[in-house]
């Protein structure tokens, strides 16, 4: 579309030419999709025309439009509203654009010029509770993002930093140590980051408790919360850990190495990878001597309880904990460290950070922290800054135990598909093995999608009962669109008809050129998904395409149609649709099913 779109262009400019004998170049002219209520494929605006060409924009839009369709086989026809010329482009360029597509391999890089070695860092999850919905969306678009950028001919790394110390993660360890009383995953019957995750939630009940008890003693509430017994212990646990405290340590490793087990069970469920783990244990020191370089260099500076902190107030910020009194790290310590192994390993030009939008502030100190610090990546970062999922009961809180469980999520969205698709009938002849994986491949199809068909950077509202609706604006619509054509090219090779375009078919049906169209948009497509980082974009586009299909179908005939030439060519535009909607769907790391 991109290359027709430009030779209409030359086009107008030769006309214009022709018609006024005025130049003006075919860059600066801008065409645009012509409005559904109109016929025509590319408006011209010929508003911005009138002063050069001394007409009105009605007069400018007659004649070029006389003019073009004497004179360019590509366009077959024009009408006039007002300041828009619309074009309505010739069958022959439809059926070449056809056969192009035919031609090519679906999955050949969409050359953009953008970044060529990307670091797509995702999921990041603390090793003190299981995953839940929020990092659903996080997984689900990083790994959608880093195949759309592959999609563009990057050399792309998928990275997962996980949080694996820190003061959270010894509430855990804390909480274990005083409850746990030897219990194991094998002993409670649950997963290891299952386990971990109530200790968690049982270290805060009991810090509550005992923040109350202090204040019903008098005690400041902000003095409560720092000298509550529990909080005070596993600070001095933090401390022991990074001193190395053999006990300490064990019980770290013992604890993580359950979580680590839960969380490889919960990534091969929803089908996301990595190629690359860093672990904040390992890169934290790294970060320190990151700080010990600012504070060589003179743009870090430490407070009188040792304590160092960088001032950003001339980048209209305020001043930012480094390190603390203590000697122990922050997030943004370790982050240095990460920031900087990252780069040695893979010399990226672009480094993509999925993190919620409540860390926006963090990611801009981090930048301007790199920069200061004169690191040639700095400029390299990007946030893909994506809002948070709500409830309809409010925020989700890890620590109150209120989140969606992303293990007993996964399994309600395919018990839903099991119910919707056996009402249907649409299971004889699957085995039960098959019959389960389709449920959870359509299950899940329709999780992702809910999920990735909002712009990242809204704030979505998470409602159970919608995510599992298998009918409408969802991703199982588009996966049985994939399916009912996958049954049709079957059927097509049991009557001998192949899928190929002859001589035979001079003129489409309007329904056959809105498919073409579509299946021509389909490098745009990606192109500004991985401009935007947006797999909203491919969502919304495959969706468009399974609804134009669909018209398309219920419209003219495909094996029914008697003559040859036009069957073999229906054959054709289905199959090149199904296998746009299953590379679209890959993208978005959504299974495109040959049967439901």
């Amino acid at each position: 579309m991109q290359q027709l779109e430009q030779d209409l262009k030359a086009a107008l400019s030769a006309a214009i030419q022709q018609v006024f004998g005025a130049a003006v170049p075919a860059e600066q002219l801008t065409i645009q999709p012509t409005r559904k209520d109109f016929a025509g494929t590319f408006t011209l605006v010929t508003f911005p025309l009138t002063k050069a060409l001394g007409k009105g924009p009605e007069q400018i839009g007659q004649a070029l439009g006389e003019w073009l369709q004497a004179n360019e086989a590509r366009v077959s026809g024009f009408n006039v509203v007002k300041g828009f010329l619309n074009l309505e482009v010739a069958d022959a360029e439809w059926l070449r654009l056809l056969r192009q597509l035919r031609a090519q391999d679906i999955a050949t890089p969409v050359q953009t010029g953008g970044p060529q070695r990307v670091v797509v860092e995702y999921s990041s999850p603390n090793t003190n509770k299981p995953l839940h919905l929020g990092h659903l969306r996080n997984n689900f678009l990083g790994y959608s993002v880093a195949e759309i950028l592959k999609a563009t001919g990057a050399t792309v790394t998928k990275a997962n930093l996980v949080n694996d110390r820190g003061i959270h993660i010894c509430k855990s360890m804390l909480a274990y140590q005083q409850y746990g009383q030897g219990e194991t995953p094998q002993s409670a019957g649950i997963k290891g980051d299952h386990l971990i995750g109530k200790y968690y939630v049982l270290f805060e009940k009991h810090y509550r408790e005992q923040v109350r008890q202090l204040e019903a003693e008098g005690v400041s509430n902000e003095v409560a919360k720092r000298e509550a017994p529990l909080m005070r212990h596993a600070q001095e646990m933090l401390l022991q850990w990074e001193a190395g405290d053999e006990e300490v340590v064990s019980l770290w490793r013992q604890m993580n190495g359950w979580v680590y087990e839960g969380f490889n069970d919960t990534y091969q469920r929803i089908g996301v990878d990595f190629d690359k783990f860093y672990y904040e244990s390992e890169t934290y020191l790294l970060g320190k001597e990151r700080v010990e370089e600012g504070l060589d260099k003179g743009v870090f500076f430490r407070k009188d309880d040792g304590s160092v902190w960088v001032d950003l107030t001339d980048e209209g910020l305020d001043q930012k904990l480094l390190l603390r009194a203590d000697g122990t790290s922050v997030y943004m310590t370790q982050d240095l460290g990460t920031a900087e192994l990252k780069y040695q390993d893979y010399q990226y030009d672009s480094s993509v950070y999925v993190i919620a939008d409540e860390q926006n502030y963090h990611m801009q100190v981090l930048k301007l922290v790199l920069k200061k610090l004169g690191k040639p990546y700095a400029d390299a970062i990007y946030h893909l800054s994506y809002g948070m999922v709500d409830l309809p009961s409010g925020k989700m809180k890890s620590r109150e135990g209120t989140v969606v469980d992303a293990d007993e999520l996964v399994q309600e969205v395919t018990d839903a598909a099991k119910q919707t698709t056996a009402e249907l009938g649409k299971i004889e002849g699957l085995s039960e093995q098959e019959a389960n994986q389709l449920f959870h491949t359509l299950g899940l199809g329709a999780l992702k999608y809910y999920l990735l068909k909002v712009d990242p950077k809204k704030r979505m509202l998470f409602d159970p009962n919608e995510s599992v609706q298998l009918q409408g604006h969802t991703g199982p619509f588009i996966q049985y669109t994939h399916a009912r054509i996958s049954q049709l090219r079957r059927k097509a090779a049991e009557m001998g008809i192949r899928p190929e375009l002859t001589e035979g078919v001079a003129t489409l049906h309007e329904t056959e050129r809105d498919v073409v169209q579509a299946l021509a948009s389909y490098a745009s497509a990606v192109a500004e998904a991985a401009r935007t980082y947006s797999p909203a974009v491919i969502a919304q586009y495959a969706y468009d395409l399974a609804k134009t299909y669909n018209r398309f179908y219920t419209e003219v005939p495909v094996l029914p149609e008697p003559d040859a030439a036009k069957r073999s060519l229906r054959v054709a535009l289905s199959a090149q649709v199904a296998d746009t909607l299953r590379q679209s769907l890959k993208l978005l790391g959504i299974t495109a099913p040959e049967r439901m």
